[in-house]
């Protein structure tokens, strides 16, 4: 089988995260990090495109990488159109949607612009994005909200969950699209996914909306509380949405978004930062008992994964209350890099086919 080179780009807030694999194998790694003073030079995300770029092709001339061997360069999908899970090439209409920011701004709208650009200075290269954090399979029911002018948004951790269930899924030699899986991404946002026969047909909003409060997101919140607070003057909308999205969550309880400093501040008797860290677990625990309803009860396993993964004593506490559903599966951290390489790849070697955005 041919070895095909592909070049993954995945812009961040404060980051770009570069790599080269070969095949399944990674050849190149560089996080390269973007200073406050760097940053304040652009009055928004889109502004940064050429900075961006530029020093992507820097750090790879740098490291001695020569591109015009490389097969594809798969960016990281940002807030397009709400799309079912899969890879896609960039296109002209798909570039328009990140460059307009219209499902909202965010650095990953600069993964696909990127990587275009760069394809196309690369004879016979293409340019794919995977599994944005729109995509969105749910079910009909799943979208109602109480309120008709709010119906319910799927912005969750769609790459790393779909990576991990289809990887757990291969571990036992069955097929994804033949089990039913909870995933619980437990992250900077957490996410929890019902995975049915290889769609998510519900999950939580993880960027600004519902679920369990994380390190740094609010979650649901009681509405008439969150309503007086809105209208009580003394705060403006701009400071209302940090606190639901940037300072919820352990921060705005322990001032801190590590749920390792807050587990070791508890083993050294701080009852406050121990009781925040279980109420975390507890409503994830909760969550993930509401999507096994969604499935009946009929779960194959329910997968825990993401950064906060690796703290073993949450993570104990969620088996305890969720254990009786279905088997628990740890899979810590998240490799995005290695995901979109590998999406890039299906669809080089014909293995998954390239969805038309």
């Amino acid at each position: 089988m041919e070895e095909y080179k592909i070049l993954v780009i995945n812009p961040g807030s404060t980051s770009t995260k570069v790599a080269v694999f070969e095949g399944r194998n990674s050849v190149f790694l560089k996080t390269i990090r973007h200073s406050t003073e760097q940053l304040a030079h652009y009055d928004n995300i889109a502004s940064q495109y050429e900075f961006r770029k530029e020093i992507i092709l820097s750090e790879l001339v740098q490291a001695d990488i020569d591109i015009e061997n490389i097969s594809a360069v798969v960016g990281r999908g940002g807030l397009v159109r709400p799309i079912e899970s899969g890879v896609y090439e960039v296109t002209e209409e798909l570039k328009k949607d990140l460059r307009e920011s219209k499902q909202g701004e965010h650095a990953s709208n600069l993964g696909g612009l990127i990587a275009d650009d760069i394809a196309r200075s690369i004879v016979g290269a293409r340019a794919f994005i995977a599994d944005p954090v729109v995509v969105d399979e749910l079910i009909p029911e799943a979208r109602i909200s109480g309120l008709p002018e709010m119906p319910r948004r799927s912005i969750f951790h769609a790459l790393n969950q779909k990576m991990v269930a289809k990887n757990y899924a291969k571990s036992l030699d069955r097929n994804y699209e033949e089990m039913n899986l909870i995933v619980a991404h437990l992250g900077g946002g957490i996410s929890i996914g019902v995975h049915r026969l290889g769609k998510v047909i519900d999950v939580n909003n993880a960027l600004d909306g519902y679920g369990p409060f994380s390190p740094e997101r609010a979650g649901t919140l009681p509405t008439g509380g969150l309503v007086d607070l809105c209208f009580s003057g003394k705060y403006t909308q701009q400071e209302i949405k940090k606190m639901i999205n940037g300072k919820g969550g352990l921060i705005a309880h322990t001032g801190t978004n590590m749920a390792s400093e807050l587990e070791e501040r508890g083993k050294n008797g701080d009852a406050h930062a121990a009781l925040i860290l279980r109420a975390m677990g507890f409503q994830i625990a909760k969550s993930i008992g509401s999507a096994a309803a969604v499935l009946c009860g009929r779960v194959d396993a329910i997968i825990i994964t993401g950064g906060i993964a690796h703290d073993k004593k949450l993570c104990d506490q969620i088996k305890e209350m969720t254990g009786f559903i279905a088997p628990v599966v740890i899979m810590p951290g998240e490799d995005e890099m290695r995901a979109l390489a590998e999406n890039a790849l299906a669809v080089l070697t014909g293995e998954t086919k390239l969805k038309v955005y």
